[in-house]
């Protein structure tokens, strides 16, 4: 993005340095529809060089958690910036929305979504919560503090949990269960200050919910995120569809596994061995071969998919491998200004580790491919619709794949693996998500009853056929390890829901490869200019989470699994 507002050489420092530009918005006057677009314009470039500011801020932080410097840097933004942003944009929100100007531009696409936004932004703040966001935002940052610092030894060696869980795909049982038993003790030493910390977050969305006029913090949250096309019925709805549709996908898959591998019990610790006996599928051997196989393999679906992983890797927009000290999980960071986003995660070597390539791939396409929009604003798509992108792409690159594995037994191996694992996420997606809906309704709850509410919602989404007999603790703290609870409330379901679409488009790419294709880029393209069902129009696939159409969509994907 080229800077026409702020000098080329502005850095974001301090609030004193950056308050000008806000005020200098503020106090502009507008006397035509051209000169409220360059509002906007300037406006809109202001938010990308702070947005993108505070994105580095973050991604230095999460690669090297224990790095007091950069924690301090992040949370200096955090702290000192950004609560004095906030006041400031309400007062920017509410002169846009009272420009006469704007009438001409409410009809425009991309500015209806965006003054629909603006709007929800008024609604929505208020000064006292201020403070409460920077509480919270420091809070869930320690989340990622506890899990970047847990780490196991074994044999001698000191692993990260990521390095760690490729061992549960050991064909050694008695390996396996040492090594899941000492990655769940080594969490669970950790479970009180998680639950004290979860306690704490809680408290503080509850005061941000009421102190905003709604009962609970799931009605606020589902306004803030911009929820306008479904509500938590909807979501409602979706659980039960998945309980009926997919729950007993999982079962038959549990009850095969279990007679596949010759055993009396099926244990936590046998779910992710080859079923078969043969040793784990190794997809890459290092952070750099990974990078060059899935650079191969997007040139071959689309050259221009290569060219985007390519331009992040010159630009060093890249940081694949695990290591001690790094946060959990895996994201892609759009980079509102540079317009080439960052790629985290953790590598070691497995299948998995390949597919969150694929997916991160995907919203880097995305972030590529919306870039050319006008406004920053036009950018931000929601998440149904971000996750629509990196799903997609993880089953529409299955078409390369031998990029990775050599043999045709292993490529069908690690397809089949692929989508054993959708089946898997689907119901997984909805105890989560479920989960939290009980979560901000009872928001007084106690600890205990947190407990019985996971045990009785984690039941009836997971298959009976797993024993979990001896692991009752472990049971009932595994929601802990689901980042999504502690930094990103409410933002899951997503998932299920874009997980879904994704099997459409991959539908859609099975039956015509161009058109499938097509589709798929012409969605990506709208950024946030159209509503999310019309996005998923524009890929020829339907938003709908009825159990009719998740019973068509399910079948597609048992027909491909045993076509494998």
């Amino acid at each position: 993005m080229k800077r026409n507002f702020l000098p080329t050489t502005f850095k974001v420092t301090t609030w004193e340095a950056l308050k000008p530009y806000f005020d200098t918005l503020l106090s502009r006057e507008i006397n035509s529809r051209e000169e409220l677009v360059q509002w906007f314009k300037d406006n809109s470039e202001l938010g990308a060089i702070v947005s993108e500011d505070m994105a580095w801020r973050y991604i230095k932080m999460t690669c090297d958690t224990e790095n007091e410097s950069i924690r301090d840097h992040f949370n200096d933004f955090v702290q000192n910036i950004q609560p004095k942003i906030a006041p400031i944009s309400d007062a920017l929100n509410k002169k846009a929305i009272e420009i006469p100007f704007l009438k001409e531009l409410r009809k425009e696409e991309g500015y209806n979504i965006m003054i629909r936004e603006i709007q929800k932004e008024i609604d929505l703040f208020r000064e006292e919560n201020i403070p409460l966001f920077t509480d919270m935002q420091t809070e869930s940052q320690k989340y990622g503090q506890l899990n970047g610092a847990m780490s196991i030894e074994l044999d001698g060696e000191e692993l990260t949990m990521q390095q760690a869980g490729v061992e549960l795909q050991s064909t050694d049982r008695t390996h396996r269960e040492k090594v899941y038993r000492l990655m769940a003790d080594r969490r669970l030493k950790d479970k009180e200050t998680l639950d004290a910390l979860f306690d704490k977050l809680i408290a503080i969305r509850h005061k941000i919910a009421i102190n905003t006029g709604f009962k609970n913090y799931r009605d606020y949250k589902f306004k803030a995120m911009g929820r306008f096309d479904y509500t938590a019925k909807d979501c409602f709805a979706m659980h039960d569809s998945i309980a009926h549709e997919v729950v007993p996908m999982l079962n038959k898959m549990a009850k095969n596994r279990k007679t596949t591998l010759g055993i009396n019990t099926l244990k936590p610790w046998d779910k992710a061995v080859d079923p078969e006996g043969k040793p784990a599928l190794k997809a890459f051997e290092s952070g750099n071969d990974l990078l060059q196989k899935s650079i191969a393999c997007f040139n071959r679906i689309d050259p221009y998919f290569g060219e985007c992983l390519t331009t992040m890797d010159k630009m060093g927009h890249l940081d694949l491998e695990s290591r001690k000290g790094k946060a959990p999980g895996g994201y892609n960071y759009p980079l509102a200004e540079s317009g080439v986003p960052f790629i985290f995660m953790n590598a070691t070597s497995t299948l998995r580790d390949m597919v969150t390539l694929m997916h991160e791939g995907g919203h880097a396409v995305h972030a590529f491919l919306a870039d050319k929009l006008e406004l920053n604003d036009f950018k931000n798509t929601p998440s149904e619709v971000a996750e629509l992108a990196s799903m997609s792409m993880e089953l529409i690159s299955m078409d390369a794949w031998d990029e990775f594995f050599e043999t045709e037994e292993d490529l069908k191996r690690a397809k089949r693996e692929h989508l054993e694992q959708l089946i898997e996420t689907l119901p997984w997606v909805a105890t989560i998500d479920k989960y939290q809906h009980w979560i901000y309704e009872h928001p007084k709850h106690t600890q205990e009853e947190r407990e019985q509410a996971w045990l009785t919602i984690f039941s009836s989404f997971s298959d009976t056929i797993t024993n979990w007999e001896g692991l009752d603790v472990n049971k009932s703290y595994m929601w802990q390890k689901q980042l999504h609870l502690y930094e990103v409330p409410f933002y899951y379901i997503e998932y299920g829901m874009a997980q879904l679409g994704a099997i459409a488009v991959w539908k859609n790419y099975k039956e015509d490869k161009t058109k499938g294709l097509a589709g798929y880029k012409a969605a990506l393209e709208l950024g946030y200019t159209k509503t999310i069902p019309e996005i998923y129009k524009a890929a020829n696939i339907k938003f709908d989470f009825s159990r009719g159409y998740i019973k068509e969509l399910m079948a597609f994907v048992k027909e491909e699994l045993e076509a494998i």
